[in-house]
């Protein structure tokens, strides 16, 4: 790293950054995952894999941002190697968890729309939590690898291949649903010019909540993507490039970290405006919260 002096003023402004949304992030998530638990009205896979995001931000907010902020804060000492170890090694993990939730959300509501009334007898709650398990034990493998130096890059090789992977999935999973809710709402509404019936209605409206959930998700997609993308754009033109990063590019790193970490608490903003359940446990929690003051 250059010299403190010549990057301090770029420095503080990430740590500020960083200490609030470290805060917002926890804070944030913890009333998500309390809401979370508390609603029955979303459908369960979805509970449970926005549980697990949740909680993935949760450990951001709360492990890796604060030792970023350490890291920053102790250049050149004799204790920075450690922090930067600790939040590299926690940062893979959440990071590897975190797309492979945004993945199983996709897949998951692909599923939902493409399989229609199989969907319930293949997506069971023990299929959905031994998933969820799976990627947290994946995860937490693949991040202890970067703890030995022979394995460093190993574990990095395989994050990036997470990443290009499950942004290809994702992508994929979600252009599949546009197309099959187009082509399932144009049926449904020729069926509904022939024939009045209650069984097209039942359909119809379980085609357009389906269809408001994978929108929901398809935002949180969309949000992670803009928030990862330039950290992985940069780690990727870093790999192929063979010189040192200068003052700049190491200001810029630090910066595109910084996204990352916002996303986890941008994440329950989404959740509380794409998903109404959501957005009206919350608007309950924070009456009740105001009457007790006011009270």
């Amino acid at each position: 790293m250059a010299d403190a002096e010549e990057i301090s003023p770029a420095l503080l402004i990430v740590v500020i950054l960083n200490i609030f949304s470290s805060y917002t992030a926890v804070t944030l998530n913890i009333i998500t995952i309390y809401v979370l638990r508390k609603i029955s009205s979303l459908p369960k896979p979805v509970r449970i894999l926005l549980l697990s995001l949740a909680v993935s931000d949760l450990a951001v907010g709360l492990i890796v941002q604060p030792l970023a902020i350490a890291t920053l804060v102790t250049q050149n000492n004799k204790y920075t190697f450690q922090f930067e170890k600790a939040s590299e090694v926690f940062g893979i993990c959440f990071t590897a968890a975190s797309f492979l939730n945004i993945t199983a959300l996709g897949a998951d509501r692909f599923l939902a729309i493409h399989l229609h009334l199989r969907y319930q007898e293949l997506v069971t709650h023990r299929r959905i939590v031994t998933a969820v398990i799976t990627i947290w034990v994946f995860s937490a493998t693949v991040s202890l690898f970067d703890l030995w130096d022979k394995m460093m890059t190993a574990a990095q090789a395989t994050l990036l291949a997470i990443v290009v992977v499950c942004f290809i999935s994702t992508t994929f999973f979600y252009f599949k649903i546009y197309l099959t809710v187009r082509h399932l709402t144009s049926q449904i509404h020729t069926l509904q010019v022939q024939q009045a019936s209650q069984n097209v209605e039942s359909t119809l409206q379980n085609t357009a909540s389906q269809r408001k959930s994978a929108i929901a998700t398809f935002y949180v997609y969309i949000v992670f993507l803009l928030c990862y993308l330039p950290r992985y754009s940069i780690h990727f033109a870093n790999m192929v490039s063979s010189h040192e990063p200068i003052v700049a590019e190491e200001i810029l790193i630090i910066y595109a970290v910084t996204l990352v970490h916002l996303n986890s608490s941008l994440n329950p903003f989404i959740y509380a405006w794409k998903m109404r359940p959501i957005r009206h446990a919350i608007m309950e929690i924070l009456r009740n919260t105001l009457s007790k003051h006011c009270s």
